[in-house]
């Protein structure tokens, strides 16, 4: 269905053009109302396939009919449903959600502003915790105040997978920072016109960014180190935003029986979020990014019956053996360490004895900054060759302290060259 809508709307050689985020940007032309009427036919059609396909499941393995009657009758398509399916791993966090219960039931059993989970998924034969956790939400589901609120599909597999990503409204991904992978889930989502819910990781981490009313995101930081009062935390902040931000969103609605808002957000994944996440994306970046350089610095390399190369071997040999004879001859620096000010320009040289190498070899300045105990590298900054007296080379770099703080800095020599296609190609590197 979302298919056909962009082929319709984008143009028949959209497929062909995917990396292109002029053609994304058409689905702003898409009324409303066709947005919606299109969620709720991917809606509807993933309740119709939980009532077909798993009524005779939870008959056959849980027995009792009229709670399983029960069940089906609460899903609700005019509920906010929230899907949650994938590898039932622990870093994964399924347990963030009940954290909680009388919260939870609050906001599950609000009369006005219904709303659903839906959980599926498998852990690994030999993962215990993460069969516990699955464990956990099937009882939880069978509570009283979570029938038909809160819903696990068994049998996790490609159709159920392919029903919850294209059929539920928000998709929620609560991973242990910094442990997710990528989230593919998610991105098949946002193709469906479902937003995401997520922490900031793995694919989400890069996604929100181009769009932040596309979704909704956890901070990437941690508040503790202690991870299960970071869970406590992540949990509370969840509670919260689907409180106080998701579900308000979801229900302001309009005449026509869907909320406006919410639609330019689903727009917006589409239109900002979603074409940078394709194969054909990826497949553009390789080719773009790799095969046509390697390409062409594979012909540089071969002409001439191998000219570069053969040059670029002799280079490297020269300075091979010329390398245990670099040595420093002074170094001058201006800046006052004692009292340093910010804004302060500074200036530093060195001179180099290059032992033949000439101007073959490039010095630079490396600057890490210190923030509680950590060090973290700011950048690198190069120097320019001032002057040439022999085999005495002399290099300068100007700057001025742009922000205070406690720094680290160095320089380090390093052979240079621009028949190179990169510096680790000849790794060659002295710390002064």
């Amino acid at each position: 269905e979302w298919k056909a809508l962009y082929e319709e709307t984008f143009g028949k050689d959209f497929f062909q053009h995917q990396s292109d985020t002029k053609f994304w940007e058409k689905i702003y032309t898409v009324s409303d109302e066709d947005i919606w009427n299109l969620r709720m036919t991917m809606k509807n059609k993933f309740i119709n396939f939980v009532r077909r396909d798993f009524r005779e499941k939870w008959l056959k393995n849980q027995g009792d009919p009229s709670r399983i009657m029960s069940i089906v009758d609460k899903i609700n398509p005019n509920a906010l449903i929230i899907g949650f399916a994938r590898r039932f791993a622990t870093y994964k966090r399924a347990h963030l959600l009940f954290s909680d219960l009388d919260r939870l039931s609050a906001i599950v059993n609000n009369p006005q502003f219904p709303v659903q989970f839906i959980f599926s998924g498998k852990a690994h034969p030999a993962d215990g915790a993460g069969q516990g956790l699955i464990k956990r939400i099937m009882e939880i589901s069978r509570m009283p105040q979570f029938l038909g609120k809160i819903i696990f599909l068994e049998n996790y597999d490609m159709i159920v997978a392919k029903r919850l990503v294209s059929g539920v409204d928000i998709w929620l991904n609560t991973p242990t920072r910094p442990l997710e992978a990528s989230g593919t889930s998610g991105e098949k989502a946002e193709m469906n016109g479902v937003l995401n819910f997520s922490v900031l990781d793995g694919w989400w981490y890069e996604g929100y960014k181009f769009c932040k009313q596309a979704g909704w995101a956890l901070t990437e930081k941690r508040t503790f180190t202690d991870q299960s009062q970071q869970d406590k935390l992540d949990a509370a902040t969840i509670y919260s935003m689907l409180e106080n931000e998701i579900v308000p969103l979801y229900f302001a609605k309009n005449s026509k029986g869907y909320s406006p808002e919410w639609i330019q957000y689903i727009k917006n994944s589409i239109a900002k979020i979603a074409p940078h996440f394709t194969m054909k994306r990826m497949i553009d970046d390789y080719i773009e990014r790799f095969y046509d350089k390697e390409a062409k610095r594979s012909k540089k390399l071969v002409a001439h019956d191998y000219a570069v190369a053969k040059e670029i071997v002799e280079w490297k040999e020269k300075v091979a053996a010329a390398w245990d004879g670099v040595s420093v001859v002074s170094i001058n620096e201006t800046i006052d360490h004692n009292s340093p000010k910010t804004g302060e320009a500074y200036s530093t040289e060195i001179k180099l004895d290059t032992n033949g190498l000439g101007t073959s070899l490039a010095i630079e300045q490396v600057v890490y900054k210190v923030e509680d105990g950590i060090e973290k590298m700011v950048g690198t900054e190069p120097f320019k060759v001032v002057g040439h007296d022999g085999n005495i080379v002399t290099y300068e770099l100007k700057n001025k302290l742009r922000e205070a703080g406690v720094f680290r800095y160095a320089f380090r020599i390093y052979p240079t060259n621009a028949l190179l296609p990169h510096r680790q190609d000849f790794a060659y590197v002295r710390w002064i």
